[in-house]
């Protein structure tokens, strides 16, 4: 008896457990916001620029030393406690004082680097988020191809039945109830192929969102977006994170450029120090000391001309940024037009015409009015065209979504 009640409490999670996970669009950007591994590194390097920031802030520390000198093994060391030792014990304390505004130029690039780390965050957070969507709508596609595979399935069932019938009655042949058998076959194969792509999208978007284990049950919810009157207006590319981003690490490498020119400007070492004398009679005295660099062999030439050649090549990659994000906005938009007009094409008349002819032939198929190759053929029309408008609603769907985050250079949350 317990067992039988412990089964049937069981038996309520298993069922829960299998149910299909509806996603909307804007639940799956919730869960990617949450658990995308892509960001969580991205937000990871922002800290690491944090601490950098932290650190080109900080004075350098002084250095304290001890030293004991006049050591002699012959005259003995003395008796009594330490400060009775016949040694010199001195105490010095030495402190850089950094010249030039070295401290502010290394702040000024730390503080860049970390403005262009949150930017490439931005950058992350965009392009992951393009791959989202895109991964949602091969999703939805999936779903209806699946869909449309397991409609035409039946489809070819139900002739195939009507088929035998008529053979029995002697309306139609063996080699046409063969051929019936053939064409049932393949539309078996396109639906496990579909289920096949079906399995394989919803691997995708589960590792985006972390949700690896319930990739068998995730379902695109969202219906397909409006076919509508776009208007493309390519935005300030200044502000794309990806440029931001190019840009500030110039501003970074200027500032690397001037702290290396700085190096030439000396720094100044200053130190304090107490000694106490117990060779003769006890004394205590006190020092001042002061060091500067002596530059000899060199004044930095390698770190100036290594610093500017870096200078040079974040120039480069900044108009390198700017001329591909040019490119790529232009190709947004004309992809986003062209899918559109695909969409367009198909729903205002050959998907209606397909269907139309396919109910057409097979009306005609079963009055005798239609061989049925021809009634094949209609067959396999409408399934193409189904297939096609199915995949140009899902290419516009992701021509969107890749125009949109084209034109809003929002940041990522």
């Amino acid at each position: 008896m317990r067992r039988l009640l412990t089964a049937l409490l069981l038996v309520p999670v298993a069922v829960l457990a299998q149910t299909p996970q509806r996603l909307s669009l804007a639940e799956a950007e919730a869960l990617w916001q949450e658990h995308n591994r892509e960001l969580q590194l991205a937000r990871t390097a922002v800290s690491g620029a944090e601490a950098d920031v932290l650190t080109a802030g900080q004075l350098p520390n002084p250095q304290v030393s001890l030293n004991i000198t006049q050591i002699s093994p012959w005259s003995g060391y003395g008796a009594g406690p330490w400060k009775d030792k016949k040694m010199d014990n001195v105490l010095r304390l030495d402190q850089l004082v950094e010249r030039g505004g070295k401290r502010d130029l290394r702040v000024k690039g730390a503080d860049a680097r970390l403005d262009a780390s949150r930017r490439d965050l931005d950058d992350t957070g965009r392009q992951m988020l393009l791959s989202l969507q895109q991964t949602y709508y091969d999703l939805r596609l999936a779903q209806e191809k699946r869909r449309l595979a397991g409609e035409s399935a039946a489809t070819y069932d139900k002739g195939l039945e009507t088929g035998r019938l008529r053979l029995k009655a002697g309306d139609i042949s063996q080699v046409e109830l063969s051929r019936l058998q053939i064409d049932k076959s393949r539309a078996d194969n396109d639906a496990r192929q579909t289920q096949a792509e079906l399995e394989q999208a919803q691997v995708a978007l589960a590792y985006l969102i972390g949700r690896e284990g319930d990739a068998g049950l995730l379902v695109a919810d969202d219906s397909w977006p409006p076919l509508g009157d776009q208007q493309l207006k390519r935005g300030d590319l200044e502000q794309r994170p990806d440029v931001a981003a190019a840009r500030l690490r110039m501003a970074a490498a200027e500032a690397a450029r001037d702290l290396a020119k700085a190096q030439k400007t000396r720094d100044v070492t200053v130190g304090v120090q107490y000694e106490h004398n117990m060779q003769n009679e006890p004394t205590n005295s006190y020092g001042f000391g002061v060091s500067v660099p002596l530059f000899i062999f060199h004044e930095y030439e390698g770190d100036i001309a290594r610093a500017e050649a870096d200078l040079t090549a974040a120039r480069l990659i900044y108009e390198r940024t700017m001329a591909q994000a040019v490119g790529s906005t232009d190709q947004a938009s004309s992809a986003l037009r062209s899918a559109e007009e695909r969409l367009r094409r198909l729903e205002t008349g050959l998907l209606a015409d397909a269907e139309r002819v396919a109910r057409a032939a097979e009306l005609a198929y079963s009055r005798g009015a239609m061989n049925l190759m021809d009634l094949l053929d209609a067959r396999r029309t409408l399934r193409q065209v189904q297939i096609e408008a199915a995949t140009a609603r899902a290419d516009y769907a992701k021509a969107l979504a890749a125009w949109r985050l084209q034109a809003d250079y929002g940041k990522t949350k």
